[in-house]
């Protein structure tokens, strides 16, 4: 999941599309799921973990988003989607496990975080898994580090945002969470330029986070989205889903 920056004083505050009760729920999970990722991840000193993850091997630090039960709905999709003359951006990368699977079919990716953790990582999870000469890896908050004259258009981008808009207590806790959904409102309104006349993107999100937003902001920036992949799962009493969506420019389908 991509790592947002802290948000500028003047950044609005989002006002979540659910009911408050609902909102209320969201943020007892992610508490609770915070405090499992960093029970799991261990000393911020300590090695990691390491995860076999499609036919690859990970290593994960513990200031990075590790593989979860649900990682597959992103990662088979990639593996389905990219093509051999794609050119590939992975938004937010943490790991690289998604710019690695990429680059199984792509030699052209560009993986990029604003967390110096997952850039290392990244970049590490690239030679481990013979694709270094396939990925290249940036810091960039979002597309900061993008340039559309040097880089050109992208055939695909991959982003798996941060689910919650609360503000983050650490760089785990940021692989989580995007205040104010500021980098996500940014890459969807900033998207469109980076992506070739044909391009597409692959989405991943969850209903512990507020989907009504993400759907928001997938229709007011003139893109349309299918569903690809869903799982639902039974935490604490409570139903949430987990989804990976196609998104394509709208007038692309409609034609």
């Amino acid at each position: 999941m991509a790592e947002p920056s802290s948000p500028s004083s003047d950044s609005p505050v989002h006002v979540p599309m659910m009911s408050t009760a609902y909102a209320e729920r969201v943020r007892e999970w992610h508490e609770s799921a915070y405090a499992q990722a960093r029970a799991e991840a261990g000393s911020s000193s300590g090695p990691g973990q390491t995860f076999d993850y499609l036919g690859r091997t990970l290593v994960v630090p513990p200031q990075v988003q590790p593989i979860t039960g649900v990682s597959h709905l992103l990662g088979e999709a990639v593996l389905a989607e990219v093509r051999d003359t794609d050119r590939v951006l992975d938004m937010g990368t943490g790991s690289g496990v998604n710019a690695i699977l990429a680059a199984s079919r792509s030699t052209r990716v560009v993986a990029v975080d604003i967390n110096p953790y997952a850039v290392q990582a990244a970049t590490r999870n690239a030679e481990r898994n013979g694709v270094a000469d396939r990925v290249e890896v940036r810091r960039s908050d979002v597309f900061s580090a993008v340039d559309g004259a040097v880089d050109g258009a992208f055939d695909l981008i991959v982003f798996d945002p941060p689910f919650r808009w609360f503000a983050p207590r650490d760089e785990l806790d940021a692989a989580s969470t995007d205040e104010n959904y500021r980098a996500m409102t940014t890459f969807f309104r900033a998207a469109g330029r980076h992506l070739a006349p044909n391009g597409r993107m692959l989405i991943f999100f969850g209903s512990s986070g507020d989907l009504a937003y993400l759907r928001h902001l997938i229709d007011e920036t003139g893109f349309t989205a299918t569903e690809i992949a869903r799982r639902s799962l039974l935490k604490d009493g409570w139903q949430v889903a987990y989804s990976t969506f196609r998104v394509v420019a709208r007038d692309r389908w409609s034609s």
